[in-house]
């Protein structure tokens, strides 16, 4: 389903929204929740070079997400966090950068399955970060152009979703939310007051990509 193509008042000027596509995952208990996201990913990371942001809420989710998908071997994970030293931020952000243009000059391709590759190059690539530390474009940071962007703790603010949305997503890139019991409710709110259509997850969407 295409989201709705009106003009979006709390986005950039110059970010074009119109081709993304949003969707959510609805988890029955929230025990479940971290499983999911490592099932969700273990299936993703079969896409060679696919640039993947997480984004978190809170410093404790971050490292307990990191933490989880650290098993993911054909995954290179990186987390951007509070104290992070500038340099290393920069050099986090110029890798996931460089991952976003392997997985657009390949997309003319089959992308096909990656299978059990260890070449770096050939990895998926994640960003695990918290709402503070995302890209600052404000301040001159270009944004990180990811090409799936899961909110595995839904922002309870539009212009939280929105600004994620701006600094890390591909203007034609896909958006999960992932939810549970209430959140549903915070969902619809985000989906009523910007504008967006947020449809279920289809099974097979890495295969939109």
């Amino acid at each position: 389903m295409e989201p709705n193509e009106a003009p979006l008042s709390t986005s950039p000027s110059s970010f074009n929204f119109s081709q993304q596509r949003h969707f959510y995952l609805a988890v029955d208990r929230l025990q479940f929740k971290m499983e999911t996201l490592v099932d969700l990913l273990g299936m993703a990371g079969r896409l060679r070079c696919l640039p993947i942001v997480v984004c978190c809420s809170t410093r404790d989710e971050l490292d307990a997400v990191c933490s989880a998908l650290s098993s993911l071997s054909h995954i290179t994970i990186a987390a951007l966090y509070s104290d992070l030293a500038e340099a290393e931020r920069a050099r986090v952000l110029a890798r996931f950068r460089q991952a976003t243009m392997r997985w657009n000059k390949q997309a003319t391709v089959e992308h096909g399955d990656a299978g059990e590759t260890e070449k770096e190059e050939e990895k998926s690539h994640l960003i695990v970060v918290t709402d503070v530390c995302l890209p600052l474009v404000n301040s001159g940071e270009s944004p990180i152009s990811a090409r799936v962007l899961i909110n595995y703790e839904l922002p309870t603010k539009k212009e939280t979703y929105m600004r994620r949305m701006a600094t890390c997503l591909a203007a034609d890139g896909i958006v999960i939310n992932m939810v549970v019991g209430g959140e549903v409710v915070t969902l619809k709110s985000i989906e009523e007051s910007s504008g967006l259509l947020i449809a279920e997850m289809p099974i097979n969407i890495f295969e939109m990509l």
